[in-house]
């Protein structure tokens, strides 16, 4: 779908855009197939089906701080935290993974010798690790310093086995051939509970291998449970797409007796519900729907803030599209590959808030399919559009585009030298002559880009005590300045022409979501995951104005409140004043010549003006211009002065390439 339309009515006051409003990014998720969520952290690690793992800092406003990218022959199907801060995977290839969680890279695998791995879990120590293998067999493997080392072996138990407990097959009153045990809980008491393909949840007794209670909850598969470390409390999740959510309460008010009680029911997925975790204020679920969702439990939420939203996260808090304004094109990144597109024009005119026909179409240029089975980490097209370069977690490709009427012809720069192995960001000066490289070794390099090569300038190597890699990077307009930030350390700023540390923007509690420089002025514009807004004057090495007078007043409320993180930062060419910005629902332009809003004055009006005069009202109200037409939004930049583009990725466009849900039968039917 391709439209382009005059600007929107809720953006008065900021001069006339066009807008390209592009629907044709066909981006899809992957699936969940896994979460665990570490209490010592309050982070929460997130596997994909396509073999991605995803680290979520719930401490953060639920900020995506790291990721893992996926890879075809890693199928995950465990995943769990172990001596402390230490995050394993395991699955279908039979390997076990450590991930290095500053340097953002696998540090390891290691075979278990047992084919498939169908599922982990770590002793309460944290010391061990337990897997499951297709073999039958239970391995056991101690947890060094350094690495893991196989310690023993259990095998498929056939005689010796202390109870066995047999699940009822029947469904619904009638007798299944099979009934498959999905998942099982042991608790401290000796309770075992356990979710089957029969819909139960059924509660055992360990002493003497005999069930004690049964619950017939869905009319499909139970797939997963998990506890909250008090035991007090427990989530399971089914084929239907419904989070069930169980507590131990008194039998009587006056009883000391306990007992397990189904409390609340929760219907926030379209699909199954793979797995699920429970936080100390929060239930937790994802799967093929390919929505985490957050749900907190309101009763244990001491602040009503933004705590106490549910949270649906779809999308990945990165970029995944990027722009050459000079030949309108956009370049979109998928697992396996990346897609060129132009930008389709027209000649009509309109009214505020018009759709115009199209005098020609969009062009899909290009599909560039990566070699290998790895997916692409970071990709990014350079200003001009002449240069392409994306990233695995092995290889960097560096391509160069020609362009002939309606033809594009693509040439690869060979012979990468080795330290641009593996990329963590890439992004071009803005007059397209040199490409910055952040690597995963946390060093960042300056590359000078000739006609169809290559000539390594220089390379600003990690900064002493630092240990974790640069993921943002945010060059000035001029070239001068480069800016990189990593996931929880503070912004670097490097002097691009005397090639050294100009100096480092003080540290911030929360983390860094995006960051842009902006013309003339060099001032840094940084956002960060609590959704506050910081100018940092470059030249000057101190905070602007603006920004002490933001920082005194405060901002709104409900532009705290906001549930999703600023992804990108751009500027108007004409108007030094404004700062352009947007996350998933919604794009704003801060005009920093007007007074900010406080929590008495409205933020946003979603209604249109009711005249001339309400418009020039709402024109010099605030600082701040909101719309949120646009939704979900996965980039959104000028263009040139007067046109902007929003790409645009509907949830009922994702969930339609999705394979259909389990049908559920309505009363009367």
């Amino acid at each position: 779908m391709r439209l382009l339309c005059p600007r929107p009515p809720s953006l008065e006051g900021m001069g006339e855009f066009k807008v390209h409003r592009v629907r044709f990014f066909n981006y899809v998720p992957s699936g969940i197939r896994c979460v665990a969520y570490n209490n010592q952290s309050n982070r929460l690690a997130v596997s994909r089906t396509d073999g991605t793992v995803e680290i979520y800092n719930l401490s953060a406003n639920y900020f995506q701080e790291k990721f893992f990218p996926g890879h075809e022959s890693r199928a995950t199907e465990a995943l769990c935290w172990a001596e402390g801060q230490r995050l394993f995977s395991a699955g279908l290839n039979g390997e076990i993974i450590e991930y290095d969680l500053q340097a953002l890279n696998i540090k390891y695998a290691v075979d278990a010798f047992g084919g498939p791995i169908w599922s982990m879990t770590a002793s309460p120590s944290g010391s061990q690790l337990l897997i499951g293998c297709e073999d039958g067999s239970v391995k056991l493997f101690q947890i060094t310093p350094d690495k893991i080392q196989f310690e023993r072996n259990f095998d498929r138990q056939k005689r010796s086995a202390i109870h066995k407990m047999n699940v009822d097959r029947r469904y619904m009153g009638v007798s299944k051939r099979k009934c498959i045990v999905w998942g099982v809980a042991f608790l401290s008491d000796g309770t075992i509970i356990s979710v089957d393909s029969a819909g139960k949840v059924q509660f055992w007794d360990s002493v003497t291998g005999t069930l004690a209670k049964n619950h017939l909850i869905a009319n499909a598969d139970v797939l997963s449970i998990a506890v909250a470390d008090q035991e007090d409390s427990f989530v399971v999740g089914t084929a239907e797409g419904t989070v069930f959510h169980f507590q131990l309460v008194s039998v009587t008010s006056n009883s000391n007796e306990k007992q397990w009680v189904r409390t609340k029911p929760f219907q926030h997925h379209t699909h199954d519900v793979r797995t699920v975790a429970h936080s100390p204020t929060a239930l937790i679920s994802g799967g093929t729907d390919t929505h985490l969702v957050i749900r907190p439990l309101m009763e244990r939420v001491e602040v009503k803030n933004y705590d106490a939203a549910l949270r649906k996260i779809t999308f990945p808090h990165r970029c995944l599209v990027s722009c050459s304004k000079k030949r309108q094109l956009l370049l979109f990144q998928f697992a396996h590959h990346l897609e060129l597109w132009r930008l389709g024009s027209t000649v009509a005119t309109g009214r505020n808030g018009d759709t115009l026909p199209l005098s020609k179409n969009a062009d899909h240029l290009l599909h560039l399919k990566t070699k290998g089975p790895e997916n692409i980490i970071c990709s990014c097209i350079s200003p001009c559009g002449s240069w392409i370069a994306y990233s695995t977690a092995s290889r960097f490709f560096l391509y160069r585009l020609n362009y002939e009427h309606d033809n594009i012809s693509l040439k690869r720069v060979s012979k990468m030298p080795a330290f641009l192995r593996s990329a963590l960001q890439i992004l071009f000066s803005e007059d397209s002559t040199k490409l910055f490289v952040a690597s995963n070794e946390g060093s960042l390099h300056i590359i000078q880009l000739l006609e169809g090569n290559f000539k390594h300038l220089h390379a600003f190597q990690r900064l002493s005590g630092t240990v974790e890699a640069m993921c943002l990077l945010a060059v000035s307009p001029d070239g001068n300045w480069l800016a990189a930030s990593g996931t929880s350390a503070g912004v670097h700023v490097y002097n691009v022409k005397l090639l050294k540390l100009h100096c480092t923007v003080p540290a911030y509690n929360f983390p860094v979501t995006a960051l842009a420089i902006a013309p003339n002025t060099n001032n840094l514009v940084i956002a960060h995951s609590d959704q506050q807004v910081f100018e940092y004057s470059i030249p000057d090495k101190q905070y602007t104005e603006w920004s002490r007078t933001v920082q005194k007043q405060g901002f709104h409320q409900l532009w705290l409140q906001r549930d999703t993180p600023i992804t990108h930062i751009s500027f108007h060419p004409k108007r030094p004043m404004h700062i352009l910005l947007h996350d998933a629902y919604m794009f704003c332009i801060i005009d920093k010549s007007l007074p900010l809003p406080n929590d008495k004055t409205l933020l946003y009006n979603p209604l249109p003006p009711k005249n001339e005069s309400d418009v020039v009202q709402r024109r010099t109200a605030h600082a701040f211009k909101i719309s949120k037409i646009y939704k979900p939004l996965l980039f959104m930049d000028l263009l040139d002065e007067k046109t902007l583009v929003a790409v645009e990725r509907p949830l009922d466009d994702i969930i339609a390439q999705l394979p259909p849900p389990i049908k559920k039968k309505k009363f009367g039917t």
